[in-house]
Formats: C-alpha cells, structure tokens, sequence
C-alpha cells in the first residue's frame, strides 16, 4: 500500500520545528505531526498568520486539537538577526534538545530584491537563513538521539547550477536560474551535514524531500514581491502558466506534504535519503526514494557551498561537526 500520513508512527515526546509552517506544505506537516503527538513550533514571519495557522489545525484536528501543543515563533529567514533572534528565544525553553527539524519555508522566482544582509533573497533566505538557523540550533539537535534535519528542496534544482563567482546574481539575474540554483544549495547542503554527521559519529541524520508540483502559495508569494518593467511583465505572464500546470501535472498541498513528513518520521530511514512523489516527472504521486542529480552529491561542492554559507551568514556550526573532507580522504 502507498505510504500516506495515517502511516507516521506515534510523535508522542517530541520536537519540532517547522519553518513555514503557517501555510502550504508546512502547514500540513505541522498538522499531521500534531496529530500524531508532537510539539510543533510554527516558525514564520508573520505571527498573525502563525496564530491563524494554530487555530486551523486545532479546527482540522477536531477533538484531539484541544491537547495539540502547537507554538508560533517568529521567524524572518530573509534576516539574520531575525535568525538569531528566533534561535535564542528557543533555546532558552528547550534547554534538552529537540528531535526534528524541517527546512520548509522559501520564496519562488521574485524580481531581484535582497535580504536584510544584502544576499540576493531567493539564496539568502531558502540557502542562507536555514543553513544559519540550522546551525544556531545544532547542538540541541545532536542532545536528541535520533535527531533529524529536513531539508525542502525542489524539482527545480536540476537544472540548477551554483555559480561560485556570483552566488547573490550581482553580475546577472534570471529569477528561475536563481531559484534553481537556490534549491540544489538545499540538496547539497543536506547531503554535505549528512556527510558531517556521519564522520563525526554522532546519532543524528539529514535527510531531503521535495513535494513536486504542489499547489501551494509558493509562486504566488514570490510574484507578490513587487517589482516593475520586465519582472512586472513576467509576473504577470509566468501566473496564468504557473496555475495551468498545477492544474494539468500538480498535486494538492496535502499530498505535496506527504514526502516531508516521510522524510520526517519513517523510521529506518537511511542519512542522505532524498523523498519525492513515485509519479512521472516526480511531479506527483505517494512518497518512495528519489535521486538527486549528481551535482548535488558532489563532496568538493558540499564542502565549498559550507565555506560559502559559513562565512558570509558569521555562523559556525558547533566543534563536534566535523568536515566532510575527512571521510573522503579515507
């Protein structure tokens, strides 16, 4: 039988976070994790629409969402300050760790805008803020034995490429090759601390997963972001054919959610795993193993995007991570 969300074991004593998790695909991972037990942080911009995202699942899961311990914290990943921010607050009330982390939110092929740091916005905040975030909280992720990190990425980043010698589109800026380029820095980085994590010995995993086509408010949020002249035009353009091929290939946010929280609770689930749906093109279907492209696995990539995220977001990941250069060289 294809695996759906009635299939997560019980969540009952744990973790989680999920930024983005106020609407679409986090929403539901949010909900169903819930469901089945969990503490659940709804980490996002907006805390209005966090606290509206609350209220829909206590609403969703009917009886059993008067016990839901669902939180919101606010989170602007577009702002490493904000990152910071959102990370100390937490700590501070989980002093003992916490079991899971899911890199959801992000922003999809809006005209050239940047973060409050000065990163091109579609690599700041899909790459940039989750790498900072996941590496402020990794020392209370590796207290959890069995502790995960989910990394969303996208169908998109196949056609991905990181171009090292202009990573914030400076020189030239296409917004779906950024985009592109912003969803392979999700995979390659996933595949990178999974490489970390299994060299420095430590019970813990980083696994990646995308939803295919789903009908969310992805495009529409990215379109939102303003701008005039020609990305005006290709907003206005790019909508209409967004929403046809939802409707022609697309999934449901439900069933866009489903290879998340595979990734997030299937238990055995080996390091590395990449989820997707099992349909053609992955664009929809139930949850099973997928494969990223080889760009995403290359180790001397992972390590050089590591050094590229480290220094610019001024966040080092704890002493116990070590580099993923070690296990290569044996």
């Amino acid at each position: 039988m294809p695996w759906n969300a009635s299939d997560i074991p019980s969540q009952s004593g744990k973790t989680a976070i999920v930024t983005g998790g106020n609407s679409g695909i986090g929403l539901i991972a949010a909900r169903e994790l819930a469901r089945h037990g969990a503490a659940v942080t709804i980490a996002c911009r907006d805390t209005g629409k966090g606290d509206a995202a609350v209220e829909k699942i206590r609403a969703d899961l009917g009886a059993a969402g008067t016990g839901a311990e669902v939180f919101v914290g606010k989170l602007d990943l577009a702002s490493l300050d904000s990152v910071r921010e959102f990370a100390e607050g937490f700590r501070a009330n989980h002093a003992g760790g916490f079991d899971l982390l899911i890199n959801n939110a992000g922003v999809m092929a809006p005209p050239r805008k940047t973060t409050a740091d000065g990163f091109e916005l579609q690599f700041g905040t899909n790459h940039l803020g989750h790498f900072a975030l996941t590496g402020l909280l990794f020392d209370l992720l590796a207290e959890k034995p069995g502790s995960r990190v989910v990394t969303v990425s996208s169908n998109a980043h196949k056609p991905g490429k990181i171009n090292f010698d202009d990573l914030q589109s400076e020189q030239r800026y296409f917004r779906w090759k950024a985009y592109a380029q912003s969803k392979l820095a999700n995979l390659v980085f996933s595949n990178e601390l999974e490489r970390r994590i299994l060299v420095s010995g430590l019970d813990m995993k980083a696994v990646a997963a995308h939803p295919g086509y789903a009908k969310t408010n992805l495009s529409t949020a990215g379109n939102s972001l303003g701008g005039d002249g020609i990305g005006g035009i290709f907003s206005t353009i790019s909508g209409p054919f967004l929403k046809f091929g939802e409707n022609l290939i697309g999934q449901d946010a439900e069933h866009g959610a489903l290879p998340t929280l595979y990734a997030a609770t299937v238990e055995g689930l080996a390091g590395g795993s990449y989820v997707g749906p099992d349909g053609i093109g992955e664009f929809r279907g139930h949850p099973v193993i997928v494969q990223g492209t080889g760009a995403s696995q290359k180790l001397e990539t992972g390590e050089r995007l590591w050094q590229a995220s480290d220094d610019p977001t001024g966040v080092t990941f704890p002493a116990i991570l070590k580099s993923g250069m070690a296990n290569a060289a044996g």
